[in-house]
């Protein structure tokens, strides 16, 4: 990702070794994102943290940070850059990040899952390329407005929360895109790496497929270790995680947003075996495709 441009889960198919910059999943902690999105304010977890997140990324999660009151500082990529109050922060997945607050700081952190945007943001309509850049700038008043509500809305468990927050989410996200694309590029900017940018759209075409690393490396005229070396500097994974990161995504998807049993889906994702699916999703998540799916409904 951009200097300033789920892990929602960490990935258990890689036997690589961890790498020394922690995959987080929500604002600071491991635990799993338990909704479509997650809402929550800043002081709520950054005072169990002494105010301070150590750097880390998140694999499969977009947050978007509003600092009302306080201050404090953020590091993006190894840039540090204040936080006044007033200020907005858009933190793609895998972008290197941490933050300092003063104490008693006030404001709100949004997190979104990777299929979240995927359900939300369509191809061609520069969205979602804008939203992958990393960036602090002054709050937008529409976006700090809709953030607030999407808080509220998360907050509270009246009937058709779900469409609410679904709605709230594009409008926020719509909103951010607006904003950074008015604000013009950031000074620090620098494009994904190529390869990287070559190596996703191939997944995204081939994943159904279960193309192995190699498959992908042979595409790409590339050697399946300089492959693996550019995903892990750019995103701290691997490339097998990143394959798998896509096909459990999808499944994430299907089980969020459609009605299909898990035998379908694991068919219509090209396993031959549901259960040997169900593995595979357990290994990755850590829960079952079931267990998810009713964590989600009782949400």
């Amino acid at each position: 990702m951009d200097p300033l441009g789920q892990n929602l889960y960490e990935s258990r198919m890689s036997r690589s070794p961890a790498p020394l910059i922690p995959n987080y999943n929500l604002f600071g902690e491991a635990d799993d994102l338990p909704d479509v999105v997650h809402c929550e304010t800043i002081e709520t977890r950054s005072r169990l943290h002494d105010w301070e997140l150590a750097v880390h990324r998140h694999a499969r999660l977009h947050q978007v940070l509003l600092l009302q009151e306080g201050g404090g500082e953020v590091s993006l990529e190894g840039a540090r850059l204040p936080l006044p109050p007033g200020t907005l922060v858009n933190v793609p997945r895998g972008v290197v990040h941490g933050f300092r607050f003063e104490p008693e700081t006030r404001g709100l952190v949004v997190t979104f899952a990777a299929e979240m945007l995927d359900q939300t943001l369509r191809p061609g309509e520069g969205l979602r390329e804008i939203l992958a850049e990393a960036r602090v700038m002054p709050a937008d008043p529409e976006a700090a407005q809709s953030l607030g509500a999407l808080l509220n809305a998360f907050s509270g468990r009246d009937f058709a929360r779900a469409q609410i927050l679904r709605s709230l989410a594009g409008l926020v996200l719509g909103q951010m895109a607006r904003a950074m694309a008015g604000a013009g590029a950031a000074a620090d900017a620098a494009p994904a790496p190529e390869l990287l940018a070559r190596f996703e759209a191939l997944v995204d075409a081939h994943y159904l497929q279960h193309w192995a690393v190699a498959d992908y490396a042979r595409a790409l005229a590339v050697s399946a270790a300089h492959l693996s070396r550019v995903t892990r500097a750019a995103t701290g994974r691997p490339a097998s995680a990143l394959i798998e990161d896509r096909l459990i995504r999808e499944a994430r998807r299907n089980l969020v947003y459609t009605n299909l049993p898990v035998s379908r889906i694991a068919y219509a994702l090209g396993f031959e075996d549901p259960a040997y699916f169900t593995r595979v999703f357990t290994r990755a998540t850590g829960l079952s495709p079931r267990a998810f799916r009713q964590r989600l409904a009782q949400g």
